[in-house]
């Protein structure tokens, strides 16, 4: 019994010096929000929230990647410093430029004028349209997608137009997330066709305790990029999978994944190709691609160029380290002075961008948020919820797309000047864990094309009121509180 009680003295001692030293540790370069959420667990639950915090508090690469990236980030920098802004841009208002300096500076790109941009709302539309470019392929194709999942309607057909390309000689490299696509019906399925395809194929940031690649496992690349020779790219928010995503719950109820691609002509497939490469270099040292890069026929002469959109491309994540997206919706947030609507299935906004999106409805700016009515993913759609109320009262008005659809487009626009277009959604995962990339469009036109999407999403959605709202049932209030605690660490 003495021995017990020693032994329970000795527990106690160290628990209590444990929360003493973790109070010093885990509010080191975390917001105040993130530090608390783990304190919280860690306090409560101390076995279970240590090991947590051992294996998902970090969201740092590892070091050879951060290495990498910023090597590609100064050459970028280096190769392109003699690239002025187009003539056509200095039309832009003052606070474009600001934000287009921002980009140049977070994540490299320039911007570039000419180009052809096409909005695809039509998911069998998208596959087609990259099927049917992949067919014309003659030197190389570059894809990379964080879902795949091969079915015989959608995804199969361009898998046999990537495997006819290596038939013709075409050099196809793809990408896909390793743990965002493990988790897909068919995986080994998928595995065994790509090895007898004659693809070069990498999983992205793999999971491999044998190999010594170890890193909070978490941690997504989120990106959808395809480039045929570098002269055509698509990339949006649609994954390389049909549109219920294998799951049989979907198939029973009818859930589809409603999308947005950009099909892209012109000097912006270049940047894309140009992540591509990055990202390729990250899986594999092979410095061909770069090679098969300087045979397209980017930057084009002026008179050659495919069309007059101004565009520019800000890649985002964890190997940057300044959350890059999130500064630049922050930034293109506070200039709207008109317009602002914003789609985006996963909206878990840090304070930041909260404050952003409150202030811009309570100086007069007209904000829309286009949402899911129901939500695919239960702690994140709740977590959503839990912020409803306070964008309802700043004025913002909440459009919810009816289930059993996934509306899991991400886009914004801003009065007349701005769309954004990417993979990129509007919560701290985004933001701070996942490889993302976002593609700003400059001019009415473009913003139009995008609205026009927007649009058909307010015919069909049901708005919600702040009356309505505030006569939710309690448990689901107490369920979004709860979920919002988990919001900092999804």
């Amino acid at each position: 019994m003495q021995i017990g009680s020693v032994l329970w003295s000795i527990l106690v001692a160290i628990e209590l010096v444990v929360r003493y030293f973790m109070i010093g540790i885990v509010p080191g370069n975390r917001r105040p929000t993130t530090a608390m959420a783990w304190l919280l667990g860690i306090f409560f639950l101390p076995v279970v929230g240590l090991l947590a915090y051992w294996l998902f508090a970090n969201p740092r690469l590892s070091r050879s990647r951060l290495e990498k990236q910023q090597r590609a980030h100064e050459q970028i920098i280096d190769a392109t410093k003699h690239m002025e802004l187009p003539e056509e841009f200095h039309s832009q208002e003052e606070w474009v430029e600001s934000a287009v300096s921002l980009n140049r500076n977070l994540g490299a790109m320039p911007l570039e004028g000419g180009n052809s941009v096409e909005v695809i709302s039509d998911y069998r539309y998208s596959m087609e349209s990259m099927r049917h470019e992949i067919d014309k392929a003659t030197r190389y194709i570059h894809i990379q997608f964080y879902i795949m999942g091969d079915d015989e309607e959608y995804v199969g057909p361009v898998l046999e137009a990537l495997e006819r390309a290596v038939q013709r000689g075409v050099h196809v490299r793809l990408l896909f997330d390793h743990l965002g696509t493990l988790r897909v019906k068919g995986y080994g399925e998928l595995k065994k066709r790509l090895k007898k395809s004659g693809i070069n194929w990498r999983p992205m940031l793999p999971i491999d305790l044998i190999g010594r690649r170890w890193r909070r496992p978490d941690l997504r690349n989120h990106r959808k990029i395809l480039v045929i020779d570098g002269e055509v790219g698509f990339t949006g928010s649609q994954n390389l999978i049909e549109p219920g995503y294998k799951r049989k719950s979907s198939h029973k109820v009818g859930r589809e994944w409603v999308e947005m691609m950009l099909r892209v002509e012109g000097p912006l497939v270049r940047s894309l190709d140009v992540t591509f490469a990055i990202d390729w270099w990250q899986e594999e040292n092979d410095q061909e691609v770069l090679m098969d890069m300087n045979e397209a026929r980017h930057p084009l002469a002026y008179e050659e160029r495919p069309g007059s959109t101004l565009a520019q491309l800000l890649p985002s994540g964890p190997g940057f380290g300044k959350e890059n997206n999130l500064r630049l919706f922050n930034t293109l947030i506070y200039s709207a002075s008109e317009r602002l609507e914003i789609t985006s299935p996963y909206f878990v906004p840090d304070d930041s961008m909260l404050y952003a999106i409150t202030t811009a409805a309570q100086r007069g700016v007209e904000v829309e948020l286009f949402v899911c009515e129901e939500g695919d993913q239960f702690l994140v759609h709740h977590a959503q919820q839990s912020y409803y109320q306070q964008l309802l009262e700043a004025g913002v008005r909440i459009h919810c797309y009816p289930a059993p659809m996934v509306l899991h487009t991400k886009c914004f626009t801003v009065d007349d000047e701005v769309a954004v277009v990417g993979s990129s959604n509007m919560d701290m995962r985004s933001f701070s864990l996942n490889m993302e990339i976002s593609v700003m469009l400059l001019g009415k036109e473009m913003v139009n094309a995008v609205n026009e999407v927007q649009n058909h999403y307010r015919e069909i959605s049901t708005e919600i009121t702040l009356g309505q709202w505030r006569r939710r049932p309690r448990m689901q209030r107490w369920i979004d509180n709860v979920a919002r605690l988990t919001a900092t660490l999804q």
